[in-house]
């Protein structure tokens, strides 16, 4: 099959941890394409969350995910990053030691090195099995802009973080936000939960969302809670399920990598078990491994810069400074 396209790094997943991981590698003067099947770069947060306040990255106290999303790229942009968006990386095979990357459009890419930075791979929401009819006239699974949902009445239904989480942010905006949860205690961060319980908003525990009602929108949400006769009726504009999520890593699972479950088995310098093949962030697994985006970039950073002498043994394991570089 032939080659169309040979790069120094080939980045698989156009995500923060990816974005960064581009400017890493431009940074030490390595050509870098960054592939990703979503048509946009961003990954989950723009897929999903672009509102979603991120705190999680040092020296940001807080920033909507479309705003951190923007910046990386623009990191990754200043080094001429080279961006396949739409095309899924299927299949893995090897030429003369160097990895080589079928797409789905069946383009290869020829790289130096690979750095897989997948994030949680493919996801699909979970449904709310009560009113999944009403999906796009009122029912939705996240949020990509607040305002669509000024001065109207909201329903909120899950116990995790990002139910916790569109529950505050929409409480300024919103007439009314009510939060339901099938169980009594929360899955978010608990400084999460007692600014959620501050915030104005309805909070029914211990209950579901057994029906919605409506004609072209929705209208109505009838919520059953535990140990009340009969279901709550709640007049509501828009439904808002965040109940979590199915991920699949898809093609990956076949290019002979070695899996713990859904992720992709690495060492300290962020290496998979096949030669020139690394991984950064929330796919990667090792022991003390811990989940946060500001993690995925000393990862992706790390997995960059051991794959950078690989393909110069010259170079020094360490970059630099930035800011000895002007």
């Amino acid at each position: 099959m032939a080659i169309t396209m040979s790069t120094d790094i080939l980045i698989v997943g156009a995500g923060p941890v990816g974005l960064y991981g581009a400017y890493c590698a431009g940074f030490r003067g390595l050509r870098t394409v960054l592939v990703d099947a979503l048509p946009e770069c961003g990954g989950q947060i723009t897929a999903l969350y672009p509102e979603k306040q991120i705190r999680d990255i040092a020296a940001v106290p807080g920033a909507r995910g479309r705003e951190v999303v923007n910046s990386l790229k623009a990191q990754a942009d200043s080094f001429d990053t080279e961006y396949v968006l739409g095309r899924e990386a299927v299949a893995l095979g090897f030429a003369d030691g160097r990895p080589q990357v079928t797409l789905s459009d069946e383009t290869v890419i020829d790289a130096g090195a690979v750095v897989v930075t997948a994030g949680i791979g493919t996801f699909t929401p979970r449904t709310l099995p009560a009113g999944e009819e009403f999906l796009g006239r009122g029912l939705s699974y996240f949020v990509p802009a607040l305002d669509d949902y000024a001065d109207q009445d909201v329903l909120v239904v899950g116990g995790g973080d990002s139910a916790v989480d569109w529950t505050l942010a929409l409480a300024p905006i919103a007439r009314s936000v009510t939060l339901v949860h099938r169980r009594g205690q929360f899955r978010a961060h608990a400084a999460s939960v007692r600014e959620m319980y501050d915030c104005g908003a309805e909070i029914i525990t211990d209950a579901q969302v057994i029906a919605l009602l409506g004609d072209e929108r929705l209208r109505e949400a009838h919520v059953r809670v535990d140990g009340e006769d009969q279901p709550r009726v709640h007049k509501v504009d828009a439904v808002v399920a965040a109940l979590g999520f199915i991920s699949n890593l898809g093609p990956l699972t076949e290019w002979g990598m070695r899996l713990d479950r859904r992720t992709i088995t690495v060492d300290t310098r962020m290496r998979t078990t096949l030669d020139r093949v690394y991984a950064a962030g929330d796919v990667t697994s090792y022991p003390g491994k811990v989940k946060l985006m500001s993690v995925g970039f000393g990862e992706v950073a790390t997995a960059v810069n051991n794959a950078a002498v690989i393909l110069d043994p010259n170079l020094p394991l360490f970059p630099g400074h930035s800011t000895d570089h002007g």
